[in-house]
């Protein structure tokens, strides 16, 4: 019996010293002493990111309950690699592996991080459909804006024309009559102002004076063009701009009146 009892103490105190040598799972401090571990700790000082991955890596398949490895490869990829989900994922596993080691706010906070930065590179189905219909309303504006730039380009094209003809006109008239003087067309059937020029061939040059009968006057609206308010009376826009010689037709004020001629 004796013999026995002593049998089974040294077979305990074996395996209990069996257990202190090392078939223990190792603990956090001896994962970091772990050489793969470390050779990527060292690479991380020398910036070698790359081979830092590698070495981390190659300490989870020796270990893959490292919990400081799965650290060091979150911070590695999310930080060097730009690839939140493999930062995710590592991040994940350390929480889990472990839950209490004081850092767990802090890879919290990262894990949520990573996840913002995933779903800003997912292109999501009613975003997309709002800026569609945006894209669309812009297209749209443009597409008036282009029309109405047309628009005001024939209008100085033709005040261009109607300009070039009244100073071809008036160079003709100065190279044919050196004295001449323009005379200022009669209004309402008033005789032409003193000291005009009374050459017939002025007479027959000069336009017949528009009787006040048919003179009518139009407000200017917003959007509206010289070529617009013509078609609206049925004149040509250059008799509209020579009864209103002061009119800008690239800049109408809304609210002013402008004389419509006969047409």
């Amino acid at each position: 019996m004796t013999i026995s009892v002593g049998f089974f103490r040294t077979a305990l105190l074996l395996l209990v010293g069996v257990l202190l040598s090392g078939c223990l799972p190792p603990g956090p401090k001896d994962e970091e002493k772990e050489q793969f571990f470390l050779a990527g700790k060292s690479r991380v000082k020398t910036m070698d990111f790359k081979g830092a991955i590698e070495s981390f890596e190659k300490a989870v398949e020796v270990n893959p309950k490292s919990a400081p490895a799965h650290f060091e490869l979150g911070v590695l990829y999310e930080q060097k690699e730009s690839d939140p989900a493999a930062a995710i994922y590592h991040y994940e596993r350390y929480l889990k592996l472990s839950p209490n080691s004081g850092k767990e706010e802090m890879v919290k906070t990262h894990v949520l991080a990573c996840k913002q930065q995933l779903a800003q590179s997912v292109s999501l189905g009613p975003v997309t459909e709002r800026q569609q219909k945006e894209l669309e309303k812009l297209v749209d504006e443009n597409k008036r804006l282009l029309e109405e730039n047309k628009q005001l380009r024939e209008d100085l094209d033709k005040w261009r024309a109607y300009a070039a003809g009244q100073q071809n006109a008036a160079s003709q008239a100065r190279a044919g009559s050196p004295t001449l003087r323009p005379v200022q067309p009669s209004v309402a059937g008033q005789p032409p102002a003193s000291g005009a020029a009374t050459s017939n061939s002025a007479s027959a040059a000069r336009p017949p004076a528009t009787p006040a009968t048919t003179l009518r006057t139009h407000i200017i609206k917003a959007g509206e063009t010289p070529t617009i308010i013509a078609r609206k009376y049925g004149v040509k826009v250059e008799a509209l701009m020579a009864a209103n010689p002061k009119l800008d037709p690239r800049r109408l004020q809304v609210g002013r009146a402008v004389t419509i001629p006969a047409p």
